[in-house]
């Protein structure tokens, strides 16, 4: 055996000893945790109950934030900070469209500039996916400028009709009532033709046989939101998620798809997407000023009893959107060409565009996805408590640490993670104040960064 080769011997014995060590500290704490928490249980199972009750819902919030996240990251890889923006502006969108009505006239804080702001966002995001999907066939079929004309008035028409919607937020229902009924319409109307293909029939009527009961649906879906004031509520949660992701989309469009190309560093992508985050959260809190705010009671406020614990039902709700949301999101990844696509470009970006993917297309609906998942995380996690503009600084923090715990870049790992993290946090403060729940979450962090750094579930 050579010097080196003997030299090299004490060193990797070293290394084993730490890793034995640290695997035997490791089973030590999990051990003793378990062992708490059995104990804790046997001596009150209700107040057990209970935790758990307040952790599943909690948990929820930080899965739904841990699966948006998770999507980003293993498409581009980087930490897009923006999600936690995007989580405020979900809950504050919510506040914005309902706190008039709901609240009792409270608050009024409609602004004529956030509402063109964000009408012109709309209108750029639907004006590039316009030039993205049509222009290059309609130039080679009409004149070179009709479909620069069309793309131009059809954006400015949808920035219009968001101007008209943010800016008359008591008519919520009524304004949208028209856009469900075309959608409703549309969706009956592809779920009808595939029907007829699969059953194979071929007839001159089809079209109207599909189109005629379409277009009944959807009308009677459009009168039913229009007449019922109820809906304006959840309403907004579907325009606050809209919003969000089509900031995130101009985002990724008009600034990180430069960077990228010029930078080539994600160190330099996560200074930028915090900064984002940072002016964003100045704005709110210009806008909304930086006392905690109420949203509108969802559901009512009854309360379920279970073998002596209480739960709310939008707790229920919330718990049943998170495994919706993760259900949704992996029958689309592993179902559709659009989920091979992304996991294309998650494996290598260069291949993906050399084998004919548009990259920055799949790459920015993405980036839709995952805001629209960090602002419903908001939105729920807003009804529960009260918001206040750092509350997606907090949230970006808890759904990041979810990630780590399930494993940074697996779905499965980040649905597990988020739910562990919310019951690890209402267990932790068993015999503790509230205020340690964050505490918790960076011991854990601490805890699995040392021990486990590929988490519970790593990526393959």
């Amino acid at each position: 055996m050579s010097l080196a080769r003997i030299k090299e011997v004490p060193l990797v014995l070293l290394l084993r000893f730490r890793e034995h060590h640290s695997r035997a500290l490791a089973t030590v704490l999990t051990t003793a945790v378990i062992a708490y928490v059995g104990w804790k249980i046997v001596q009150s199972p209700e107040q057990a109950l209970q935790f758990a009750f307040n952790g599943l819902p909690v948990g929820a919030v930080y899965a739904l934030l841990a699966l948006g996240f998770t999507l980003v990251y293993s498409t581009v890889w980087f930490f897009d900070l923006y999600y936690g923006a995007a989580a405020a502006l979900g809950a504050y969108g919510v506040f914005y469209l309902r706190s008039q009505d709901f609240l009792g006239g409270r608050y009024d804080v409609n602004n004529h500039f956030v509402n063109i702001v964000f009408a012109a966002v709309v209108a750029g995001v639907v004006a590039w996916a316009l030039h993205e999907n049509f222009h290059s066939r309609l130039r080679s079929r009409f004149h070179p400028n009709l479909p620069l004309a069309l793309g131009v008035l059809l954006s400015g028409a949808v920035g219009i009709y968001v101007w008209l919607v943010l800016a008359n937020p008591s008519q919520l229902n009524a304004m949208l009532s028209p856009l469900i009924g075309v959608m409703v319409m549309a969706a009956a109307a592809w779920v009808l033709h595939r029907a007829w293909r699969r059953l194979s029939l071929t007839t001159s009527l089809a079209p109207i046989l599909a189109i005629a009961p379409a277009a009944a649906l959807g009308a009677y879906c459009g009168f039913l939101v229009a007449t019922t004031p109820e809906s304006s509520l959840y309403l907004s949660w579907g325009v606050s998620c809209v919003l969000a992701g089509a900031v995130s989309l101009a985002l990724y469009r008009g600034l990180y798809v430069y960077m990228r190309l010029r930078a080539k560093s994600p160190l330099i992508m996560l200074v930028a997407s915090l900064g984002i985050l940072l002016a964003i959260t100045a704005i709110i809190t210009i806008v909304f000023r930086a006392a905690p705010r109420p949203l509108p009671d969802a559901f009512g406020s009854d309360v379920w009893t279970v073998a002596g614990a209480n739960i709310k039902a939008f707790n229920v709700f919330a718990i049943g959107v998170a495994l919706a949301g993760f259900a949704g999101l992996l029958l689309l990844l592993k179902k559709t060409a659009f989920g091979t696509a992304v996991r294309a470009i998650g494996d290598d970006e260069e291949v993906s565009k050399v084998v004919g993917i548009n990259t920055t297309v799949v790459i920015a609906v993405v980036f839709f996805i995952g805001a629209v998942f960090a602002a419903l995380a908001g939105i729920l996690s807003g009804h529960d408590t009260a918001i206040q503009p750092r509350m997606g600084l907090l949230l970006l923090l808890k759904g990041w640490i979810a990630s780590v715990i399930g494993g940074i870049g697996n779905l499965h790992g980040a649905i597990i993670g988020g739910f562990a993290l919310g019951m690890i946090e209402q267990f932790g403060i068993w015999d503790l104040a509230g205020e340690w729940k964050d505490v918790i979450s960076f011991v854990v962090l601490i805890i699995f960064l040392s021990f486990w750094p590929q988490g519970l579930l790593p990526r393959r």
